[in-house]
């Protein structure tokens, strides 16, 4: 029977902490804290307000640096809405909301129209989009009967062919409805599942479905997860399941007028016990029953807690550096890899700010690490005078990283040769992004054995990596977490 007065140490304000915090709460669970470094909520939810002049009038609107939009498969964050009060706009956008159009431009500056057939017309372009449409639906068809049981949240059992967790599908995939696809536990063998831990460039070759890689790619290579010759294709189709892919195909995407940063602003506000803030964990010991937690506040002064469980939800491959860590914790947490995500918030010269996000699909390979691949435009109702955030990688397997100051200088020259002179950079940062194993670590069972230590030494690990680096998935490895060990 769960002792629901136990004292628990949540590490982390971010998605996954406060989603953790939640599902404590919604369990009986009320005798817990949530430590959180920095001075504010949301981890890289975070969403500056940031003033603009439009019209000859000044005004303040929400600017996004991490998060941007979600979509009908977001279960988990409906979830953190509900118990927030705080809603998302779309996807039919209204006049003054944040809405999702976007376009294709080629390095060179030129509007592309990739998926268009009757915009520069060929016969080639004719021929490779109806190659597409045909490869989609073979691989609509693949996702939905040899890889059944694909998209669940999380990766346990994959590497051995089996699936188990809760379901992400609505419409009959993994065998959920709208009406039991959250939660919904599903459990079940498939040995073609192991296909899953190849990268997802080889995962789609000895399917016959390359093509898709056009589609795929704009929302997962720009948004900092990575290249597609590297990423197991797990993470891409758990992230990018059919439904969520369609779903940014036809634009049907959510975002949230105050920006992401606000849900959980709004969750953190409702817990009975909100987020410490400026509070950090710098040392963890864990005798035998205990869990002793060493934090430092703002006053620089270290105080011991004692605890008796504890839910680490920020980086594990940190972990060790402050924590008791076990041989067998330090060995599995040195495997974690990461991307090198940057981007920064700009103002433009006069006239010559984009008045649409877009894509730039020719720098988003690993020959073109550091160049700019997406900008994104957040208000169509400012127009030209509209700041908006730009986006690279710094770093892929087998290719040396490019340095910070280097990215942002490419960045700027790609933005000036698409016609978007820079003018002033805001906000510009270099984020630890998208946790997460290499193909061969995958397929050597990393998530079993991260599972097998869920629980020792008291402590059970949440966050991205349990999952994928998104918001949604994020909060429902929470979910998961909290719902099986407590």
């Amino acid at each position: 029977m769960a002792k629901t007065d136990e004292r628990i140490c949540i590490i982390g304000g971010g998605p996954a902490g406060l989603s953790a915090a939640m599902y404590l709460e919604k369990k009986g669970y009320t005798n817990y804290v949530i430590y959180e470094k920095l001075n504010k909520v949301g981890g890289k939810c975070w969403s500056p307000k940031i003033k603009v002049k439009h019209n000859g009038k000044e005004e303040e609107r929400s600017f996004e640096t991490g998060a941007i939009m979600g979509a009908i498969t977001y279960h988990a964050v409906s979830e953190m809405e509900e118990f927030g009060g705080y809603y998302h706009k779309g996807p039919d956008f209204k006049e003054g909301e944040p809405n999702m159009r976007r376009e294709f431009r080629k390095t060179t500056g030129e509007v592309d129209h990739p998926f268009e057939p009757k915009v520069n017309f060929s016969f080639k372009k004719l021929s490779g989009l109806l190659k597409l449409k045909k490869q989609m639906k073979k691989l609509n068809k693949l996702m939905q009967t040899k890889y059944v049981g694909y998209d669940c949240y999380g990766h346990l059992g994959v590497a051995k062919g089996e699936y188990y967790g809760i379901s992400k599908g609505v419409d009959g995939y993994c065998g959920a409805t709208k009406e039991n696809s959250f939660p919904n536990y599903i459990k079940g063998t498939n040995p073609n599942l192991k296909d899953l831990a190849l990268p997802f460039a080889e995962f789609c070759r000895i399917n016959g479905v390359e093509e898709v890689q056009r589609i795929w790619i704009a929302p997962f290579t720009s948004f900092g997860y990575g290249f597609f010759d590297e990423i197991p294709a797990a993470l891409v189709m758990k992230y990018l399941d059919v439904t969520t892919a369609l779903e940014f195909v036809n634009m049907k995407l959510w975002t949230w007028q105050d920006g992401t940063q606000q849900i959980y602003v709004h969750v953190n506000e409702k817990l009975q016990h909100p987020a410490v803030l400026e509070t950090e964990v710098v040392k963890v010991e864990r005798p035998e029953g205990k869990v002793l937690v060493t934090i430092k506040g703002k006053d620089g002064k270290e105080k011991v807690e004692q605890f008796d469980k504890l839910i680490v939800t920020t980086p594990l491959d940190y972990f060790a550096k402050y924590a008791d860590a076990s041989e067998e914790e330090k060995e599995l947490f040195s495997k974690i890899i990461h991307e090198r995500y940057c981007d920064y918030i700009a103002t433009f010269e006069e006239g010559k700010s984009p008045n649409i996000s877009g894509y730039l699909v020719e720098n988003m390979v690993p020959e073109r690490l550091g160049h700019a691949m997406v900008y994104y435009n957040r208000w169509q109702c400012l127009d030209r005078d509209c700041p908006a955030t730009v986006y690279a990688l710094a770093n892929h397997t087998g290719t040396p990283d490019v340095d910070f100051d280097v990215v942002m200088k490419t960045m700027d020259e790609d933005m000036q040769k698409v016609g978007f002179p820079i003018k002033e950079k805001m906000y510009a940062q270099e984020v630890y992004y998208c946790p997460h194993v290499s193909a061969k670590d995958y397929a050597d069972g990393w998530y079993d054995k991260l599972e097998a230590l869920q629980g020792k030494n008291n402590t059970y690990f949440a966050g991205e990596i349990i999952s994928f680096g998104d918001m949604e998935d994020t909060c429902a490895a929470s979910k998961d977490i909290i719902g099986r060990f407590f």
